[in-house]
């Protein structure tokens, strides 16, 4: 660790201008110009050629882009749709989350519509929450309180919980299916107009 430290100082930009510097003031000596006090100067630049150099800059750190991203939640989904396959759900709950994981599935298939929901950061973080988060603790929660219910019979059955949780989620899901529609509009529209532009000025 004490190398390493001793090579990021040799190496740093402070060191290499402060040396640069110094190395002229030597130039400087040979040529006769500083005289007898030629430590001083080759000190004096060295310190200088330290000063005036730009501080060290640490490399941001290096995060997967979207596409990565988009990668990794489709493994994630697949998992996550395994799971799914085990449990035991209601007619109307199962047609309901089937309809859900096909609208997402969908959202992540590879292809033009994964490049778009790739330039949309916010898009990725609503579809990874509802594949890493959402989905499975709805469910989760439906198997969990359904045993309860069994044993506690004549509450407020957990299937009407979670018909209305894939409903909302579903709905998100549309939402954002809408907004990359709406950004392909936006750019046949733009495309266009650049078209017409194009006419007008030849």
């Amino acid at each position: 660790m004490a190398t390493s430290r001793v090579l990021r100082a040799l190496e740093s930009r402070k060191n290499l201008t402060g040396s640069a510097c110094g190395l002229a003031g030597v130039a400087l000596t040979f040529a006769g110009v500083a005289g007898a006090y030629w430590p001083v100067v080759v000190a004096g630049l060295y310190g200088a050629g330290a000063l005036i150099a730009p501080p060290e800059r640490p490399a941001p750190p290096d995060f997967p882009d979207p596409s990565a991203q988009l990668d990794a939640l489709r493994e994630d989904f697949a998992r996550l749709t395994e799971y799914l396959d085990g449990v035991d759900l209601p007619p109307a709950a199962a047609g309901r989350l089937v309809e859900l994981t096909e609208l997402l599935a969908a959202l992540l298939d590879p292809g033009w519509v994964a490049e778009v929901l790739a330039l949309d950061p916010e898009g990725v973080h609503a579809l990874a929450r509802a594949v890493r988060q959402d989905v499975p603790e709805a469910v989760d929660a439906f198997v969990r309180t359904r045993w309860w219910n069994r044993m506690a019979p004549g509450q407020e059955p957990p299937e009407r919980h979670l018909e209305r949780q894939l409903t909302l989620l579903h709905e998100e899901a549309d939402r954002l299916a809408a907004s990359l529609r709406e950004t392909e509009a936006r750019r046949q529209e733009s495309h266009t107009r650049y078209l017409e532009d194009r006419g007008r000025g030849a």
